[in-house]
């Protein structure tokens, strides 16, 4: 089988799928390099170092989650925005534990800055906006939306909800409702006091 050419994307997707398989602590740039069929310096021609390698994974989850949360999103304002945005993380999470895990590092400049976190921020901004939230308190909304996924997700994921009664779908569906019920609240405070809605 001919050597896949040895690209910054075609380091990042091996890294990816190792994340996926192995975690992403176990993602290095020797893993990566051996995966490739190459020797470790190969890689620094194209990628600086394990930071600029795990960045580049982010970016890329980054990417494909805004991408399928857009997708889900799309025609959908209300609950029915909140549901389909929280359930393309939590689809994501189960599909890529890596990408997942990617995404709860603290990212460097270049993740932070990139096309896939603005966009990522615009789907958000989008399900926000359909609750009438002011955009000065976006960042809190988003934060509390943000809070609610990686916990949720995370401790579903070690196993926190194993051990008691009711199975975690239903837990699930009833904090969305909760959460819901919080946006619309403050949609329809910033009404009463006519603030920005824009």
């Amino acid at each position: 089988m001919p050597r896949v050419p040895l690209t910054v994307d075609a380091i990042v997707s091996t890294a990816a799928a190792l994340a996926d398989e192995v975690g992403v602590s176990a993602v290095t740039l020797s893993a990566v390099a051996r995966s490739l069929g190459v020797q470790t310096p190969s890689l620094y021609g194209h990628v600086a170092d394990l930071a600029a390698l795990r960045d580049g994974m982010t970016i890329r989850a980054l990417a494909e989650l805004s991408d399928s949360a857009g997708e889900a999103i799309a025609g959908r304002s209300g609950r029915d925005a909140l549901r389909a945005l929280c359930d393309a993380h939590r689809d994501y999470a189960r599909a890529h534990p890596g990408g997942w895990e990617s995404l709860q590092r603290r990212a460097g400049e270049a993740a932070v800055r990139s096309a896939p976190a603005a966009r990522s921020g615009q789907v958000m901004a989008a399900v926000l906006r359909g609750y009438g939230v002011p955009e000065a308190d976006r960042v809190h909304a988003t934060r509390l939306v943000a809070a609610f996924l990686n916990g949720f997700i995370h401790l579903e994921h070690v196993g926190g909800f194993s051990y008691s009664a009711p199975a975690s779908t239903a837990s699930w569906s009833i904090l969305i409702d909760r959460v819901d019920g919080i946006l619309r609240d403050w949609g329809r405070a910033a009404a009463s006091t006519g603030r920005d809605h824009t």
